[in-house]
């Protein structure tokens, strides 16, 4: 039986998915698998019988990426299982930042005694605004959010422009024609009247706005961030704020610095708080998880390469390893040394750290866990993992 963890609050819906017969989940020592959200585990001590964890979002800065690559630890996100969550928060943004919306409500509240719609008529020029139709929108990062607002945004009427030189083949097929490519960065920060930007934290992203490229944005432009607070100079988004370079900034994520900028719109990271997005991502993580317990089979991991192989119940072995030459050569001898045939076999790799996963003739006079002790004395492997048909691991 496998244990999984959760150290989040997780949907229900989620949790239903582990069957009892196969899973025992919380309030389980020397878990096989955590199941989370938010919760750090940068200082988190990972038992050795931990082999994977999943988080029901897309970013993983509370994981420690290395740490886990190097004990063998696969990481799961759920990419796209928020999307339209956030596409639509990102759509209201727009809205909000054409016309004072926010402004106008608060401001017939605070409206006192008689004759309140004489009022209102005669105050409403304070907040009249634009219209999105017409206006040119830059989208900077075109994955599962970015492509859905330039769609959506596209069918407002807008003009849009998207620049990602990494797009995927199936995104790419997923994105209305009347969405514009631009093949520079360049020419979104300086053609646009919003942006909007839907980039994962990275060592190349980290404050890819500040003092410079915010020099090349219209002094009327509007910047929205709803991926991550530290993909912009906030130093630099206030200097472009405060001597006009820079209309408005609307953002997911506070700091007590951006709240004391009144052309700043900041909400309480309200990307993917939807009901339907939490039971999209617990569902989606859980279903990653019991994919790689049961079967071995790594899809939308973060740390190592994503390897689907089917299974038809033969004993499977998966092994974690850094990426060296040879290694699948090495894994070969060691089992044909055991005189047992090989029945498939995969290997993928992801920069520094590779993944192999072979499938195994049934040989009940061939013992499984001799080859296991063998295949970790390799120089370089992190892990390996026996799947035999019953589904019952080796850890």
């Amino acid at each position: 039986m496998f244990k999984i963890e959760t150290l989040n609050a997780i949907a229900e819906e989620g949790l239903a998915t582990f069957h009892s017969e196969k899973y025992s989940v919380d309030q389980n020592a020397d878990p096989d698998g955590l199941l989370l959200r938010s919760y750090s585990l940068h200082d988190f001590e990972f038992p050795k019988s931990l082999k994977a964890v999943a988080r029901a979002g897309a970013g993983v800065n509370n994981i420690p990426l290395e740490r886990c690559s190097e004990q063998g630890i696969i990481v799961f996100n759920t990419p796209g299982a928020n999307a339209n969550a956030v596409k639509e928060l990102v759509l209201a943004s727009l809205f909000m930042a054409a016309r004072p919306i926010i402004e106008g409500c608060a401001w017939v509240r605070e409206l006192e005694g008689e004759n309140v719609a004489a009022k209102v008529e005669a105050g409403k020029k304070a907040f009249s605004g634009t219209e999105l139709q017409g206006k040119k929108l830059g989208i900077i990062g075109l994955g599962s959010i970015g492509a859905l607002v330039a769609n959506d945004a596209a069918a407002l009427g807008m003009e849009v422009m998207g620049f990602d030189p990494y797009i995927s083949v199936d995104t790419a097929w997923k994105i209305s024609r009347e969405v514009k490519r631009a093949t520079e960065l360049e020419e979104i920060l300086t053609t646009c009247d919003y942006i909007s930007v839907h980039v994962p934290l990275r060592e190349n992203t980290h404050q890819m706005f500040n003092a410079e490229t915010l020099m090349l944005l219209r002094s009327d432009a509007v910047l929205l961030n709803f991926s991550r607070g530290e993909l912009v100079d906030e130093a630099a988004i206030l200097d472009a704020l405060d001597h006009q370079r820079l209309r408005l900034y609307l953002t997911d994520f506070a700091t007590n610095s951006l709240l004391e900028n009144k052309r700043v719109r900041v909400l309480p990271h309200l990307g993917a708080s939807t009901a339907e997005a939490e039971i999209n991502c617990s569902i989606m993580a859980a279903r990653e998880l019991q994919a790689y317990l049961e079967t071995g089979s790594i899809k939308n991991s973060v740390n190592y390469p994503n390897v689907e192989m089917p299974y038809n119940g033969h004993p499977r072995i998966g092994v974690c390893h850094h990426n060296i030459p040879n290694m699948v050569g090495q894994v070969s001898t060691i089992v044909a040394s055991h005189q047992i045939n090989i029945l498939d076999l995969t290997n993928r790799s992801r920069e520094g750290y590779a993944y192999t996963l072979l499938d195994l003739e049934q040989n009940e006079a061939v013992n499984l866990e001799r080859i296991k002790e063998d295949l970790e004395k390799i120089e370089g492997v992190l892990r390996v993992r026996v799947i035999e048909p019953i589904g019952v691991t080796i850890s």
